[in-house]
């Protein structure tokens, strides 16, 4: 029976590449005194988030909205400890 490719995303979660939400508030410089909210859902990886990084960067760099806060969510969908082989499952009748 040939193999199948293993699915990169799957390959992504077992090295621990989770659902992350980051919500940032931020304040637009025509009207400061309001705090909007950008919400953004992406696969990163805990806890160092370097995509995450990468967006804040570009952020600074190129939008003119300043940064109030962010919040991060995360959520490790699989984990390598969770994952195990089987050789059998069983007969159903």
């Amino acid at each position: 029976m040939p193999q199948r490719p293993v699915d990169p995303a799957f390959q992504r979660m077992l090295g621990g590449y989770g659902l992350t939400t980051a919500e940032v508030l931020y304040r637009m410089p025509d009207h400061p005194s309001f705090l909007q909210t950008f919400l953004w859902q992406f696969e990163d990886l805990a806890p160092d988030y370097p995509r995450l990084k990468r967006f804040l960067d570009h952020w600074d760099r190129e939008v003119e909205a300043k940064i109030h806060s962010v919040r991060i969510m995360h959520m490790g969908l699989v984990k390598p400890r969770e994952v195990r082989l089987v050789r059998e499952v069983g007969h159903l009748h």
